[in-house]
């Protein structure tokens, strides 16, 4: 069994779980959510034992660091903490209307970290720069940003375009409130990760920043979740307005994440 393989199979359990939770939302069939549910746990289960393996596999081929150097790892990582967070999500909220989008997000990222050549599957050492304590804090703290931004994104397309929603506030507070609450999260851990970005690259290349493409875009997707977060509370904002602004956001997260990978940088995954 090889971590790989892991990640294939949950690839196409997510892809499952996605299903039932989109077959118990359009047909109304409330018995399918604690199948999804449970599939979803299933699929992250064996998610994060890839995730393991493969930085057990760094260890046996005598390069032993954790597997989030590249597009590859990210994604990996990526997809498993969009469905822990959903599942958190469901947990605290019994939200389970945005289950279908949000392992959807899980599929796309594994099966696309699976299927798209050169995206970095085989175990390589890091670059000099890369050797540091930093990289973990860095990388998972963006990520579970990103991943919250995805929820967020998710629940605000759901207030938009799902039939009746806005009929009476009881039907939207909770798709409303709780897409706040994950631009909240994903804002304090993006805020975390670009701090611990630039202590790490103060310590690799001797600055704290350096406007390097995906520096500024994250700096551009922070304004952006920043205002939205004003907005909401100086001015008031909620429901369509602020839905749509973290749509915005969102884009601007996949810009960041992978948009700039075309452009020349020290932080290009596709280089």
């Amino acid at each position: 069994m090889t971590s790989s393989l892991l990640i294939s199979i949950s690839t196409f359990v997510y892809g499952l779980s996605a299903l039932l939770y989109f077959c118990a939302w359009i047909f109304k069939a409330n018995k399918l959510n604690l199948p999804a549910t449970a599939t979803a746990a299933v699929g992250l289960g064996i998610n994060t034992a890839g995730f393991l393996l493969r930085w057990s596999e760094s260890y046996t081929l005598g390069i032993g660091r954790i597997p989030l150097s590249n597009l590859y790892e990210s994604l990996v990582f990526y997809g498993l903490a969009i469905a822990a967070l959903y599942l958190v999500l469901e947990r605290l909220m019994n939200i389970r209307i945005a289950g279908g989008f949000a392992l959807t997000f899980s599929f796309l990222a594994l099966a696309y970290a699976s299927l798209s050549p050169n995206v970095g599957s085989q175990i390589r050492p890091l670059m000099p720069a890369l050797k540091s304590n930093w990289l973990s804090a860095h990388v998972m703290t963006c990520f579970v940003g990103y991943a919250a931004f995805a929820l967020s994104f998710a629940l605000s397309l759901l207030y938009l375009f799902r039939p009746g929603a806005q009929e009476t506030e009881d039907s939207t507070f909770d798709i409303d409130e709780a897409s706040h609450q994950m631009i909240l999260l994903g804002f304090l851990f993006l805020s975390i990760g670009i701090i611990t970005g630039a202590v790490w690259a103060n310590s690799a290349w001797g600055r704290y920043w350096g406007w390097d493409p995906k520096e500024t875009w994250s700096l551009i997707t922070w304004f952006i979740y920043a205002s939205l977060i004003h907005v909401r509370l100086v001015r008031g904002w909620s429901g369509k307005k602020t839905a749509i602004l973290s749509i915005i956001g969102f884009a601007a997260v996949m810009f960041t994440y992978f948009g700039v990978n075309l452009l020349p940088g020290l932080h290009s995954y596709g280089a």
